[in-house]
């Protein structure tokens, strides 16, 4: 017994002594390159206060956008986008900026006005005030088998719907209703509808930004308090529910909702690392740079979402750059992209996967860094995680190419936990792998969590774990190194 257990021991202890035995020598070499005092020095630029939290289309956007194509320059990658001239870095694309300003309903002898009385929640514009009938049929729940019924057209419709979490879907939930548009009673009460108002003031009177030119046609969708119903309908919303009327209650309220578009010119910034024997094919490593800039006094820094996964690709490019220099491959090609309007909508990778510089076709595998640099409430016992989202839902043998590279060269704990179709933050949606993912492109995204300063002023620099993101930058490093070199293209499931 003792014989035969003796070489199993020595054979495990063998093992423990030497975890790298499957390293490969020449990228552990190249990996060294990645330090943290290097993405220490391209934060600080990054975060400076002078970029003004390099919000899509801002100057700040554009200073980050210059620096980061000056990085890729000094590196030696490639610029590939085409321009009727000389290649680019830089992929411009026009975006439609509109903003809210001047709505309101008039309700007796008040006006409600947006963000402040009510929420506008709906498509449709004018540009005078107008007069409608508005006829209340209960609760928003039943309302789209009562308008098709007919005899609504041109008219709003009244509805109870206390969930605001419902709200922002209702535009799209009756868009085909042959109706002028919904005024909805929301909130528990007067009180609760207030700090629902306040939670939404930015978004439903700030500037957006969207691919298309918003439409100007739509309905008119307004979210009012549940006491509004008695200055509408003279009675209680408690009465109008109850009620069993034979003819449903009509009013006539005056509104306005005028909104400005104008055209906003924004980058994603491409640098091209040419692969040898398997150029044709191309790894995709993302970021996105832009943040969401500075609201009155306040500058939103971004060091962490998305400073930290931009810092990355960075260091990412310079350290497969040396390789190359250094005859080092990589066989297959990699481009580097930071992505613009990701805090918009995801509109950078949304346009760069509608307009491919490289064959989506061709594309083996997004990997995509989206706040690397902090710790999460759930892991303050250990620094040494990340969340990976998405590398098994297109490919296992991803997965297990990650799995493995994290094995292999950086033993960090891997977390799976929004990984799962269940998980209520659908953070697999909430980045730009996810235009990649919609596409058919196997992807991995590497993410920290979210924390008390995730989209506040306070996500600074100093309060950056470096040593945390620098492991981490070495296991993307490290997987894009396994990913471009093998001999076969990461399969599809």
């Amino acid at each position: 017994m003792n014989m035969i257990r003796k070489p199993i021991l020595f054979f495990v202890a063998l093992m423990l002594a030497f975890p790298a035995l499957s390293q490969n020598k020449k990228a552990v070499k190249i990996s060294k390159t990645i330090t943290k005092e290097d993405l220490y020095a391209r934060l600080s630029v990054l975060t400076a206060d002078s970029l003004e939290g390099r919000e899509t289309g801002t100057d700040g956007q554009k200073k980050a956008a210059a620096f980061i194509a000056s990085e890729f320059k000094r590196y030696g990658l490639t610029p590939i986008v085409p321009t009727g001239g000389a290649p680019s870095y830089f992929q411009q694309f026009p975006l439609y900026k509109s903003q809210w300003t001047e709505v309101y309903a008039k309700v007796g002898d008040k006006q409600l006005n947006n963000g402040e009385d009510m929420l506008y929640l709906g498509s449709g514009t004018t540009t005078s005030e107008q007069t409608a009938e508005v006829v209340f049929i209960g609760n928003v729940d039943g309302a789209a088998d009562i308008i098709k019924s007919g005899g609504l057209k041109d008219k709003l419709v009244a509805v109870s719907g206390a969930d605001s979490r419902s709200w922002t879907s209702l535009r799209r939930q009756f868009s085909g209703a042959d109706i002028k548009g919904l005024l909805v009673f929301g909130g528990e009460n007067d009180s609760q509808f207030k700090t629902v108002v306040g939670r939404y003031k930015n978004y439903v009177t700030g500037a957006r930004l969207s691919l298309e030119a918003s439409e100007n046609e739509g309905l008119f969708v307004f979210i009012v308090s549940p006491d509004a119903s008695e200055s509408i309908f003279g009675s209680p919303i408690e009465e109008l529910m109850t009620a069993n009327n034979v003819d449903l209650p009509k009013a006539t309220i005056q509104f306005k909702a005028n909104k400005t578009t104008e055209e906003v010119i924004t980058e994603n910034v491409l640098g091209y690392l040419e692969g040898t024997d398997k150029k044709s094919e191309v790894i995709v490593v993302t970021s996105h740079y832009d943040h969401l800039g500075k609201i009155g006094d306040d500058i939103y820094h971004g060091a962490d979402d998305d400073g930290s996964g931009t810092s990355a690709v960075l260091e990412m490019a310079e350290a497969f750059s040396k390789a190359r220099k250094k005859g080092l491959g990589p066989r297959r090609s990699i481009l580097f992209m930071t992505v613009t309007g990701e805090e918009k909508g995801l509109l950078g990778s949304e346009y760069y996967t509608n307009n491919p510089v490289l064959p989506l076709a061709q594309t083996v595998t997004n990997l995509n860094i989206d706040m690397i640099g902090r710790v999460d409430d759930a892991h303050l016992d250990n620094e040494d995680y990340i969340y990976l989202i998405g590398s098994d839902k297109l490919s296992q043998d991803l997965h297990l190419l990650s799995e493995k590279a994290n094995a292999d060269y950086t033993n960090l704990a891997l977390d799976y936990t929004y990984n799962d179709e269940s998980d209520p933050n659908r953070f697999y949606y909430r980045s730009d792998h996810y235009n990649f993912a919609k596409n058919n492109v196997p992807i991995i995204f590497y993410f920290n969590g979210v924390h008390a300063d995730y989209h506040q002023p306070t996500d600074t620099i100093e309060k950056i774990a470096f040593d945390k993101m620098t492991k981490i930058t070495k296991l993307v490093f490290f997987t894009a190194w396994e990913i471009a070199n093998r001999e076969e293209r990461v399969r599809l499931d």
